[in-house]
């Protein structure tokens, strides 16, 4: 045997071949036991499990959404409905280029940049093989020009469905509100199953805040699909339920007596009926139209009412908030005859100003002449700055604070819409926490006149004097007066029963001075008195925009955002009083004759029929 050659190992290479045979089978005997392992557990201990899931892979189940509630004011007239239309809609995988599509499309129909934008948000929703709408409320043109042009857009059909319609416009976009498309961080909060097949939600108003109810209870269908997700039977089907229509406690005509008063000013104008806190009219003013933001308003619409110096889109009744100014004084007085630190008849003498114990500053009355010997009635009369100054030290910060506490100020009414504003009623914690300073006596004499850190809004002042008016008893304001569904109806909101513990001869005192402000030939407001056979108690107020130096006069020529605003509240019949009515005219200037006269509308309407113009048929 030549010695290049080795000598093979027959024996150690058979224990290799030997030892891999066994490795080999090993593995192989732990592969086949993981896999019966497997098909135990799944055809066994997993099988409800996995069965449940193939079952639910293989039956879609989708929502049906519900017909919205419809909205009446209190006479049954219609302030928000559902209007038959034609959406123009898209099922994309059926579209070859969907880019070039949209670019046809939008040349055939006019469609702006803002329409394709939110029609690619949407897609982003659903699946490929969802019909997704692209306009939502076709004009006849738009219906025709398409169906000319049908066969030329494979994917894309017309479908039957309804749009939310506000007949009264702007007479309710800050009451009612309006829809509008969900967006992504809505959708995110929203249960999916309810709102899948949902494009609107409300956004502001009465359709925000009672959307749960307005929406109803979607319907679904189960339907059998293939591989691929695509349905192709329909296995079971339960019909939606409507949202609830909403009866509202608003009065349309005096809303729009309401709404025509303010015409030229900025303002708010809030009447509640006093015995059951029925909202009767509740207008901002400007005001917008609701209808083109149901589909989608324009960027370039929607730019101009943002920055439209009148703010048309602020809900000044709601969340407006100014200094009261006098109409805070009947409240201050009450507060001062609770107390026990006045009587009715006690005089003080008003030179036209009030200055503290060796302090030069002078804090002026608005009449520079002075009112003389003056008592309770005769300082709400006439309004007089110096009296409740004395009064509101007399007083101190803390008991006026708790006394005006009780009638709402500074806290939120509770009225059933959202975003309300609690306003301010300052006190000694409230400077230390909110303007890291002390209490200090100028800022307790100037809360006595309603100016300085006090801000109230206009359903606050509303409130605060149907509670005035109702001796007491505390009034709760809100708009919903019962909501009907299919099966049942519920009535809205109910009073507390709370009531404020006061003196009535006091209360009488404070009331008779509220007369004489319209009914005394030395009221404020004394014009009103003029031709009508009822008696009002009522008191007007000026809050100042901007402080007059201690040696300056009040510039009548100055800009009209610096001017003052111009406030009144009122109730009537004095004597049974049914209606409070709460008016701020921002830059109005004197509340006797800005304000009032726009109260006055509104209460001789309630209490005798008389109305300027009758609500025709809305626009």
């Amino acid at each position: 045997m030549s010695s290049t050659h080795k000598i093979r190992d027959r024996l150690t290479e058979s224990r290799i071949f030997i030892g891999r045979i066994m490795a080999v089978s090993i593995l192989v005997t732990v592969l086949i036991s993981g896999l019966v392992a497997r098909l135990v557990y799944l055809q066994i201990v997993g099988h409800e499990h996995y069965a449940v899931l193939a079952k639910n892979n293989r039956i879609k189940v989708s929502s049906i959404p519900p017909t919205r509630g419809i909205i009446y004011d209190r006479k049954g007239r219609v302030l928000a409905q559902n209007l038959p239309s034609y959406s123009l809609e898209i099922i994309p995988e059926q579209v070859k280029d969907l880019e070039d599509t949209l670019h046809r499309l939008q040349l055939l129909l006019d469609l702006t940049d803002d329409v394709l934008d939110e029609f690619r948000k949407q897609k982003k929703r659903h699946k490929r093989f969802d019909s997704v709408p692209l306009l939502l409320s076709l004009t006849e043109e738009e219906v025709a020009k398409f169906a000319v042009a049908r066969p030329f857009f494979p994917g894309v059909d017309i479908h039957a469905i309804l749009v939310r319609y506000y007949p009264y416009g702007i007479l309710t976009s800050h009451v009612v509100g309006y829809v509008g498309r969900i967006n992504e961080k809505e959708l995110k909060d929203l249960p999916e199953a309810e709102y899948s097949g949902t494009f609107y939600m409300g956004k502001v108003g009465i359709e925000l805040a009672y959307e749960a109810q307005l929406h109803g209870k979607a319907g679904y269908t189960e339907v059998e699909t293939n591989a691929q997700g695509r349905p192709i039977n329909v296995l079971n089907k339960v019909e939606p339920e409507a949202g609830a229509n909403l009866s509202l406690t608003l009065d349309m005509d005096l809303q729009k007596t309401a709404y025509d008063s303010l015409e030229g000013y900025d303002g708010a104008l809030v009447a509640i009926e006093i015995k059951t806190g029925n909202v009767l009219a509740f207008v901002s003013h400007p005001s917008f139209d609701p209808n083109p933001f149901v589909n989608g308003i324009s960027s370039k619409d929607y730019k101009a009412l943002q920055d439209s110096e009148d703010q048309p889109m602020f809900n000044r009744a709601l969340r407006g908030l100014y200094p009261p100014g006098s109409t805070v004084k009947p409240f201050v007085g009450l507060a001062g005859l609770e107390n026990k630190v006045i009587t009715a008849n006690r005089s003080i003498y008003c030179p036209g100003y009030f200055q503290l114990p060796n302090v030069r500053h002078r804090f002026r009355d608005w009449a520079k002449w002075g009112h003389g010997a003056t008592n309770l009635n005769d300082a709400i009369t006439q309004s007089c700055d110096v009296y409740f100054y004395s009064l509101a030290l007399t007083l101190g910060i803390d008991k006026m604070h708790d006394f005006l506490q009780q009638f709402g100020f500074g806290e939120k009414t509770g009225i059933d819409l959202v975003g309300e504003k609690t306003g301010t009623l300052p006190s000694q914690q409230w400077k230390k926490a909110a303007k890291k300073g002390s209490w200090v006596a100028g800022d307790t004499i100037i809360t006595g006149i309603g100016q300085g850190f006090t801000q109230v809004s206009p359903v606050q002042l509303a409130r605060a004097t149907a509670t005035l008016a109702n001796r007491g008893k505390v009034v709760t304001p809100y708009l919903v007066s019962r909501l009907d569904y299919v099966n049942h109806t519920e009535a809205g909101p109910v009073q507390s029963g709370k009531v404020i513990p006061l003196q009535e001869k006091n209360l009488d005192d404070v009331i008779a001075g509220m007369v004489n402000v319209i009914h005394s030939a030395r009221g404020t407001a004394k014009e009103l008195a003029k031709g009508i056979q009822y008696k009002i108690a009522g008191k007007t107020g000026t809050a100042q925009v901007y402080s007059v130096k201690q040696n300056e006069s009040y510039n009548k020529n100055i800009d009209l955002k610096l001017r003052d605003h111009a406030l009144f509240i009122s109730f009537a019949p004095a004597d049974d009083p049914k209606i409070a009515v709460a008016v701020v005219v921002e830059n109005g200037g004197h509340g006797g004759t800005t304000a009032a006269p726009m109260a006055a509308k509104v209460i001789n309407q309630f209490l005798t029929g008389e109305k300027p113009d009758a609500v025709g048929t809305p626009q």
